[in-house]
């Protein structure tokens, strides 16, 4: 057995160290590292670069750059991308992939999330916008470019800008920067300096940003302010855009500060004199002005007689004698008219106007052409419970009242013996210009049948007629057309009567004495009991109607002497109605 010599020991230490070497270089080599390389070999478009390992790896001569200088002998540095390539057994080196790994680390080394970099857009890309900032390329998105969203991104290409990186990817090796962040922060900066520093009723320049149908919201220079409507103009205006466009620079009043709900209003009118304040010396009361007409209600017209000065012209101050029911049936928006100032409140902003007063006002005539006595002709417009109003001429309106229509009935309801649109013959009874109103009597344009029925029948003598109406208190006996009689309840029968539906029925015909003729009350008192009267008793009842003192009669008739007398008590509380 042959015996092994020991390894002396300064043989051991040079293996150990030999070991230790090659043990570092295997740990150095290593896929993805970093390695420093001399070139070694120039062979076509293959460098080739000695690592200090077994063997050399080549790179293709277009990664050093286009036009760069490669000689043998220059130090670079590569990245191992393979130690032995299972195909071919070389060494597997990139240039590129080592410049663009030592780049970005210099980029970490230089860049933070929320650092502020300046760059130049290079390119429009699909989302975004490609820019270069030194040596590096970010992307910016397009939500990232305004504060407000970008439609068109190609008018951005070629401008250098700050940016905020908001974000730094280690995977795909690029920066994303926004400048929609940058700009946010300076206007919420300018914003708050601004808050702080306004004051009420000062004058600011601003640019009108956005418009809605209750106002305009004006950009203050990083801060928005309302504009609403009512503070646009002293006049009345429909919508914003009457006054205002989206751009246009305007001035306007600071009228509130709302600094804890970061809220501003704004006053464009306020920047002008109040025309208000002077409007008494401007258009005083009698004035006569051209106005236009702005606003239509159905009570009335709203006419603007100055720029922002309005006032109204109601329904009832349009015409002296038409019957204006909408203001839209006489007046459109934007007509022209002539107006007379009728009041002026100052404290409420309130204009009264008329139209009807730039007009000869007929009721101030009307007495020469209707005068009190006179005779009229019209038509029949239109009924009320009292009474019927008879169209004179257009617009002036004669009223007869129901106790004016009949000499011989009473008229409840002008129905009763008129229809709209009958032809009328009346008197004028009287005129108030003043209260526009003229009465008139359509009996007083007929003879006054009284006269001759009194005479026709007198106090004693027997009548026939038809009773025409049964009343609690009665019956009415009409005698002849329009001339009626009351008979009493208690003059119906010498047996007490408790209801006089149970005697008389209307239509029939009855025979009565008359007894009573009121030509005042224009009344006519029936008996159907005092047929049975003596012809003495008549003579007494004549003589009573006569206003003579009769002679004495028998005790017979002694009981029928105050018969005149009785029958008109027993009608004072009684309504004479004989036309219900």
């Amino acid at each position: 057995m042959a015996i092994r010599k020991p390894t002396p020991p300064a043989e051991r230490s040079s293996i150990m160290a030999e070991m230790l070497a090659q043990a570092g270089q295997e740990s150095k080599f290593k896929n993805g590292s970093l390695v420093e390389g001399t070139v070694s070999a120039i062979k076509g478009d293959e460098v080739y670069i000695d690592i200090g390992y077994k063997s050399s790896g080549s790179v293709d001569i277009s990664e050093f750059g286009e036009g760069a200088e490669v000689k043998v002998g220059d130090k670079v540095t590569v990245m191992l991308r393979e130690l032995e390539n299972d195909k071919t057994g070389t060494v597997v080196l990139s240039k590129k992939a080592a410049d663009d790994k030592i780049r970005w680390e210099k980029i970490l080394e230089r860049y933070v999330e929320g650092c502020v970099v300046t760059g130049t857009i290079k390119s429009a890309v699909r989302g975004g916008l490609l820019v270069q900032i030194d040596d590096v390329e970010a992307f910016l998105p397009g939500s990232q470019v305004e504060v407000t969203p970008v439609k068109e991104l190609e008018p951005y290409v070629g401008q250098t800008f700050d940016f905020k990186v908001i974000k730094i990817s280690n995977e795909r090796r690029n920066l994303i920067v926004s400048r929609r962040e940058l700009i946010e922060g300076t206007l919420a900066e300018k914003k708050a300096e601004l808050l702080a520093s306004l004051q009420k009723g000062e004058i600011k320049k601003g640019r009108v940003k956005n418009i809605t149908d209750f106002g305009a919201f004006i950009d203050l220079d990083g801060l928005d302010g309302l504009l609403h409507i009512t503070d646009m103009s002293w006049g009345r205006i429909k919508h914003p855009s009457e006054m205002l466009k989206v751009g246009q620079e305007v001035e306007v009043m600071v009228l509130d500060v709302d600094r804890d709900r970061e809220r501003v209003s704004l006053g464009l009118k306020q920047t002008t004199e109040n025309p208000w304040n002077s409007i008494q010396d401007q258009f005083p009361v009698g004035a006569r002005v051209s106005g236009k007409v702005v606003n239509l209600a159905a009570y009335g017209a709203f006419v603007e007689i100055a720029p922002g000065i309005e006032g109204l012209v109601h329904i009832s101050e349009f015409s002296w004698t038409k019957r204006v029911a909408r203001a839209s049936d006489m007046l459109s928006v934007g007509d022209e008219v002539q107006v007379v100032v009728l009041s002026v409140d100052v404290e409420n902003q309130k204009i009264a106007l008329g139209i009807r007063q730039t007009q000869a006002n007929p009721w101030d005539t009307v007495q020469d052409r209707f005068p009190v006595g006179s005779k009229v002709k019209g038509r029949v417009r239109n009924f009320t419970a009292y009474g019927a109003f008879v169209e004179l001429e257009e617009g002036i309106d004669g009223m007869i009242h129901v106790s004016d229509m009949s000499w011989t009935r009473k008229i409840n309801h002008p129905s009763e013996c008129l229809k709209k649109g009958d032809e009328v013959e009346a008197v004028v009874l009287d005129v108030n210009p003043k209260e526009q109103r003229i009465s008139l009597g359509l009996k007083q344009a007929q003879t006054d049948p009284w006269s001759e029925i009194a005479a026709k029948y007198a106090v004693g003598s027997v009548v026939k007629g038809k009773v025409s109406k049964i009343a609690s208190f009665g019956a009415f006996v009409e005698l002849e057309d329009g001339v009626d009689g009351l008979v009493h309840i208690s003059q119906i029968s010498d047996q007490r009567v408790e209801k006089v539906k149970d005697v008389l029925k209307e239509g029939d015909e009855v025979e009565a004495r008359v007894v009573k003729v009121d030509r005042g009350e224009r009344r006519i008192g029936l008996s159907i009991r005092a047929m049975s009267m003596t012809e003495d008793e008549v003579k007494k009842l004549e003589a009573e109607a006569a206003g003579e003192t009769p002679e004495p009669v028998s005790s017979k008739t002694a009981g029928s002497d105050s018969l005149g007398n009785a029958f008109e008590a027993a009608f004072a509380n009684v309504e004479w109605q004989p036309g219900n």
